[in-house]
This record gives C-alpha cells, structure tokens and sequence, in this order.
C-alpha cells in the first residue's frame, strides 16, 4: 500500500516532480507527466448545478495550486457539464475517453449519470473517483474503475433513519423520493431501517412535480411528525413551502442532495428552519491544513458540499501523476492500491470500489437562521 500525506498540496502533492520528458506530453505510451488531464464530469449548469459547482471548484483549487508549483509541467482540469443529466452522460463519457491524455475522472458526480456512464469508462480502463454518488447498487456492477470517496446510501440511509427516531423521536414518518437514481435509491435505505415508524410512503417525478399539495394531503392524513424527502435542493424547497402554507409542521429530514444554501433561498428562511439534512462528509471547516481559508480566498465563498472531498479526489490522481503513473492503465493500478491522507478524509477503497468502511463520516446538520448548520456527527458503527 501507498501511504501519501495530502494536507496540503503545498507539501506532499509538490514534492518531487522530475523534469518533463521530451517525449510528447501523454499519449498512452507515453511517461510524461507534462500535460496530462484529470476531467471533472458532473453537473455545471441545470437544477442540481450548485452541487456539481462545489466539486468543481475544489477540484480546481487542488489543480491550480499543484501547477503553481509546476509551472513547467502543468496538468489540466478538463470540464465536462453533464447538466446532471443521465441522458448525456454516456456521450460525454465518449468524449473524455477518446482522449488518451486523461488519466482519471472526478465524478461522475451523480449516481444516475454514473450508472449511465459506467460501461464506457470500464471498456476505456479510466478510473473514476466519485466524490458525491452515493446509489449502493454502483459498487456492485462488477466495474473495476469504480471508486466513490464518500459512504453509500447503505450507511446514510440507516443514519438518517437513526437521527429520525433517536434524535427527533418521530414515531410517525412520511417517506417520499423523486424517482431518481439516487433519490430513490436513498429512500429505500431509509424506508428499510424506519421498519414500524414508516407510516405513509409515495413517490413524485423530479421533472414534473412542482405541485405537491396532494402528497401533502396524505402527509397530513397519515399523522407523521417527520416527512424523509429522497432528492435534490430545489423540489425538496418547494415541498417544504408548500408544507408549511398547509399548516404541517412535520420535520423534514433530507440529505446531502439538498445540502445547499439554494434549498434556502427555494424554501423561504423561516419554511426551511429546522430541516434536517443528512451527509456523508464533515463539515468544510473541519478539513485540515488551510483549505478552508484558501476556498474562500480563491471563490469568495465558503466551501459548499464536498468540495473539500473533491480536491482530495483531485489530489489522489495528482499524486498518482507525481509518481509516474502517467497511462490510465498505471493511474487505475495506483488507485486501486493507493491509502491517501487528505484534507477531508483518508482514502482507501475495497474491491467494490467504496470507501474502506474505518474512513466512514456521517453528520446530521439543521437548518438555523437561515443558514445551514453543522448538528452532530451520527456515528455508523
């Protein structure tokens, strides 16, 4: 195993670089670490664009300050806007892979468009590291690049579920999903481990729904005192404005797809205080070395949702180039094989692909003030 300290990229990530070699730059024959590719693949535009927005920015981060210290042999940031959309993913999907140049993928970032894209990324041999799809089934398709830097539904479903009846003490709960791979996936999880609680159960179409009065309706009728909503930021928004104009005041609870300040801003501050949302990652301010303090300084903001994990994602394959697995093939090999310390987390992955379970983080976080609040971590086992 590779052991590789990655709290800042200003100290392991730059150690060590070799002078480039005359060869030309990348091609699958070549070793040379200069001007090869890493692509973020997710969502940059569309409903979910703040989620794919994060990662991309943190993956940048890492990519900017690597080629600081590299001016003459930099690596590129290739990005692909999936829209999150899992009918684009397989063509864009071919477009990365034709490029003999990109040695691994940060993302695909939703679980829907990696289920979609997963046999092209397989058949090519490119490594993929997804720092937010969480559908369990992804580890189970026999893909050899998979790899997620982040729990699955598996272990967030059972916690939200655990924070549900332990900490709330809702023994009535309303689950509904939005028919998504990832939503629906989540909310099965959850359904799972509510057992008796789960009192009222349905499903809405994330394309469609915008009107969720009559699901409301049943919420209602069924008694519930909390309401698990499996889906992305803004319809979870509108479910809970439209749940607050009906007069129910069951908690939401909901997870890291709505973990964003957009949730806020779709719900109204005083419709969206006390949700609870669920997510696979600690908070930003808890990275180490000076990550948070650099997001900020680069973006003018703070770090969103798995940030923090993509630029350790970006630092791994960056690292992996520093070492001279400069082919997909070697790169692959690498990842596999490699235990990586970062900022947010350390990595290490099975044969599955999934997060070596020691490394497992689930927190809790409540919207308060109108602004999304670390609660506690909800531990796993």
């Amino acid at each position: 195993m590779r052991v590789i300290g990655g709290v800042a990229l200003a100290g392991a990530l730059v150690v060590g670089m070799s002078a480039c070699s005359s060869s030309d730059g990348g091609g699958s024959g070549s070793d040379s670490k200069c001007g090869l590719k890493i692509t973020f693949f997710g969502a940059l535009t569309g409903d979910a664009a703040n989620l794919g927005i994060n990662i991309k920015d943190g993956a940048k981060l890492a990519v900017e300050q690597y080629n600081e210290k590299h001016a003459d042999c930099k690596v590129e940031l290739v990005e692909k806007d999936s829209q999150g959309d899992e009918k684009q993913a397989a063509g864009l999907a071919r477009e990365v892979v034709k490029d003999s140049k990109v040695v691994g993928v940060i993302g695909p970032a939703f679980s829907g468009e990696t289920e979609a894209s997963g046999p092209i990324w397989e058949e090519a041999k490119l490594p993929i590291i997804s720092p937010s799809a969480t559908r369990t089934s992804l580890g189970d398709k026999g893909w050899k690049i998979f790899h997620r830097g982040l729990g699955n539904d598996a272990s967030q479903g059972p916690a939200a579920a655990a924070y549900i009846k332990d900490v709330l003490k809702a023994e009535k709960v309303y689950v509904i999903d939005d028919q998504s791979a990832y939503g629906a996936g989540l909310a099965d999880a959850v359904r799972g481990a509510l057992g008796a609680a789960k009192v009222g159960d349905d499903k809405v179409d994330r394309n469609v729904t915008k009107d969720f009065n009559p699901v409301i309706t049943k919420i209602k009728a069924s008694g519930a005192t909390a309401v698990f909503y499996g889906g992305y930021y803004q319809e979870a928004g509108l479910l809970v404005k439209q749940m607050r104009a009906a007069g129910v005041t069951a908690t939401l609870v909901a997870a890291d797809g709505v973990k964003d300040p957009a949730y806020i801003e779709t719900a109204g501050k005083e419709q969206a205080e006390g949700t609870i949302l669920t997510c696979p990652c600690q908070p930003a301010s808890e990275a180490k070395g000076n990550f948070a303090e650099s997001y900020k300084a680069k973006w003018g903001q703070e770090a969103g949702t798995y940030s923090d994990i993509a630029f350790d994602i970006a630092g791994i394959f960056l690292k992996g180039i520093d070492e001279g697995n400069t082919t997909k093939e070697k790169m692959l090999n690498y990842v596999n094989g490699v235990t990586y310390e970062g900022v947010a987390n350390t990595y290490k992955f099975t044969d599955k692909g999934e997060l070596d379970p020691q490394y497992l983080k689930i927190w809790a976080y409540k919207v308060s003030g109108g602004e999304i609040v670390a609660d506690q971590e909800i531990k796993t086992q």
